[in-house]
């Protein structure tokens, strides 16, 4: 049962997971929200440089389909003189066709911009055998994504049946008396409507898009879910193997101890409670404004660092309350605070005369 449930992956993705994914290009976007984005934008804009469009088809046809310009022609024509009528008809095309693409491409490489944000992945590019591989490809058409994918396709196929039926169902009417129109007139006529629906159409599955970027969120959250071993082989390669991390400091503290046992020979006077304290002070006039503490100690370390000052004949004073107030005020290098000059002041001068005396160390 521990092990099954250690192998679900219950838990959030971590923000290293996240940015590894990312640089990866695994991010979550609806491709869907950029298409809608980009079908209303493109129609919107057909539908604005129509008039322009439709004056320039206008210009060439009565200027190359004209009878006139036929009968002028007929005997003439040569490859220069279709080259121009082709480079002609190119322009006014491009003039009309690369404003509407080009909205076109720009709205989807924001669309892609925002939701993603800015993301360069070259990997992505790089052919993949398990892209075309016919069994991975059986795999994804009977998964859950594909089920989901063939919903939405329904649910497009569905409102765009009705958006369609409702927009031209206004129009039937009419569409018999196009035939005594104009073919200016009825060539406007159809493609007004044309613009409407597609605007329509773009819209309607620019808000349907939204329930699919949730649902491309959620996938996304999904799929990077973490296993609980997950989390916690991620945590030590993050912050250290705590065995390790407790090992370093073990090391760190016997380091420590052992410079502060090696300072304990420059002190004038140990100060002990006497047996579960030890604060070692020094006391330079030419170097130091005040005692400064080069060790301290409790129980284990306090006997070493006695241990240590009898070695070196330094003299060791008993006084519990200095003792204890030292040590819970003062770290190892620090000078002892203003409040217990007159007590230091009292035992250095008990300690120089000590050695005054000839008496050596005393406890």
């Amino acid at each position: 049962m521990s092990q099954s449930s250690s192998g679900e992956k219950t838990e959030k993705a971590s923000a290293k997971k996240k940015r590894d994914a990312r640089k990866r290009g695994e991010v979550h976007k609806s491709q869907d929200a950029i298409s809608a984005l980009s079908m209303l934008v493109m129609f919107a804009t057909l539908n604005a440089l129509w008039p322009k469009g439709w004056n320039a088809l206008q210009l060439f046809m009565s200027q190359y389909l004209s009878d006139s310009y036929i009968a002028t022609q007929a005997s003439n024509i040569n490859n220069q003189s279709m080259q121009e009528v082709y480079s002609s008809l190119l322009m006014s095309a491009s003039n009309f066709l690369i404003p509407v693409f080009g909205v076109a491409v720009l709205v989807g490489v924001i669309g892609n911009v925002i939701q993603t944000g800015p993301i360069f992945v070259p990997n992505r590019v790089t052919p993949k055998f398990s892209k075309i591989n016919p069994i991975n490809g059986f795999k994804r058409m009977f998964s859950i994504a594909s089920v989901v994918e063939l919903i939405k396709s329904f649910c497009k196929v569905i409102l765009f049946g009705v958006l369609v039926y409702q927009t031209i169902a206004k129009q039937l009417t009419e569409y018999p008396g196009m035939m005594t129109w104009q073919v200016g007139d009825a060539i406007n006529s159809i493609m007004e409507v044309s613009f409407k629906l597609g605007m329509k159409v773009g819209a309607a599955f620019l808000m349907l898009s939204l329930v699919d970027m949730f649902y491309q969120w959620w996938k996304f959250e999904k799929d990077l879910r973490m296993t609980k071993q997950e989390v916690k082989e991620e945590y030590k390669q993050l912050e250290g193997d705590p065995k390790i991390k407790s090992k370093i400091r073990q090391k760190q503290r016997s380091m420590s101890a052992r410079r502060m046992m090696e300072q304990v020979s420059s002190a004038n006077v140990v100060v002990t409670n006497p047996t579960h304290f030890a604060v070692a002070l020094r006391y330079d006039e030419k170097v130091d404004k005040a005692p400064v503490i080069v060790a301290k100690g409790q129980d284990y370390l306090a006997q070493k660092i006695k241990e240590k000052a009898q070695e070196h004949d330094i003299v060791i004073v008993e006084n519990k309350p200095v003792a204890r107030a030292l040590y819970s005020a003062c770290e190892i290098g620090d000078q002892i605070p203003p409040q217990m000059y007159q007590a230091i002041a009292d035992i250095l001068v008990y300690v120089y005369r000590l050695k005054k005396d000839g008496k050596g160390s005393m406890s």
